[in-house]
Order: structure tokens, then sequence, then C-alpha cells
């Protein structure tokens, strides 16, 4: 396995060199997006400012307090907890967003499905997976809330963190077909199959 320190953006090449099993470190620019802010986007034809080409996002509704602009909280906005959501009911835009805004990385946590390991093929892109219940750590990486837009949607606005050393994340689906949770799936049943042969059970 190897580990990938990544300065956002990055080209189709870098993300297709990602194999499920490696560790990832994101570094410079990472853009949050959750429900809200995809349906805006995809359902509403609402458009964004944000150059999203070569980037990751990761899958968050901050939670963020107001505070006056400056150098250090160039958005108005001051992290407070940054946390990670589930990724499965998301599911349905990760093609949209790989075509329509280039976006080459989703950081989640729970995994996503078909649609989009067949984006990740198509496009050249990845899923990189965080363990739930690290908002306090996840915060540590994120240096400043740079912009925002689609606000009134706050906090499923979307979102431009400057981060350093984000990770490291899982590589758990690839652009080569490779899903973590494909293959977990598969150890969980021939397991379940070995301790129902050991208890005499039919299946």
């Amino acid at each position: 396995m190897t580990h990938h320190n990544l300065d956002m953006p990055i080209t189709e090449t870098q993300a297709r060199a990602l194999r499920v099993g490696d560790t990832v470190t994101l570094q410079h620019t990472l853009f949050g997006i959750r429900d809200a802010s995809y349906i805006a986007l995809f359902d509403q034809g609402r458009a964004t400012r944000f150059d999203m080409n070569g980037h990751a996002v990761i899958h968050t509704a901050p939670n963020v307090r107001k505070v006056a602009v400056s150098a250090r909280n160039p958005a108005g906005y001051e992290s407070v907890c940054i946390g990670t959501t589930t990724s499965a009911r998301m599911e349905r835009f990760t093609g949209q967003l790989m075509r329509q805004c280039g976006v080459r990385l989703i950081v989640g946590k729970g995994g996503m499905q078909q649609g989009s390991r067949q984006a990740f093929m198509e496009q050249g892109g990845a899923y990189l997976a965080i363990v739930g219940g690290t908002a306090a750590l996840e915060t540590t990486w994120i240096e400043s809330i740079e912009d925002v837009d689609l606000d009134d949607l706050n906090p499923e606005s979307l979102w431009k963190f400057r981060i350093r050393d984000f990770g490291p994340l899982l590589v758990a689906m690839d652009s080569h077909g490779g899903s973590l949770y494909d293959q977990v799936a598969e150890d969980v049943a021939a397991r379940r199959q070995a301790v129902l042969a050991s208890l005499g059970v039919a299946r």
C-alpha cells in the first residue's frame, strides 16, 4: 500500500494512481458540500462561483460561528467543529459533481454505491473514507474558512476550507472498480457461511 501526499488540485492521472487500501493526506484546499447544496446545484440549476476542477469535496455541514472578517477569517466565519456526515444519501449526485464541476475526490464516511463507483471509473476519481466520530480531530486539520457560497443554505452552504495535513484518509473506492466495502461484504458473507457450516446449519 502507498501513501499519497496530494497538493490540491490534482490531475486525472494522480487520481487514477490511487488504489483501494492506499492512504492519502490532502493539502491546501478542500470544499465542503452536503444535501442542500447538492440539490441547489444539480436539481435547481444554481451556479457556484467556485472552481472545483481537480479538487476534493467533503460531505459536511460544519458547526461555525460568525466573526469579523480578518486575515485569519476571510469569509467571516470561524470553525467550531467540522465533522463528516454519511455519504450514501448523496449517492445520486456523484456523476454530475465530477462531470460538471471536475471534482476528483470525495471525502466521507460509510461508503458509496455502484453509481459512484461507475463515475470514479469513467471520470477518474476516488472515495476517501474517514472514521466516524473524529470531528474534533478533523477540525484541527482545517486552518481557516477561506470563502463560502450558496450561504442562504447555511450550514449546508458550499464551503472553501484552507487545510494542512488533512489525513491520513483511506482510499475505499478507486477508479479501477475497487471497493473496500465490497471486499468487507464478501469477507463477512464467507465467514458467515463458515460459521453456519460449523454449526451444521443448512442454507
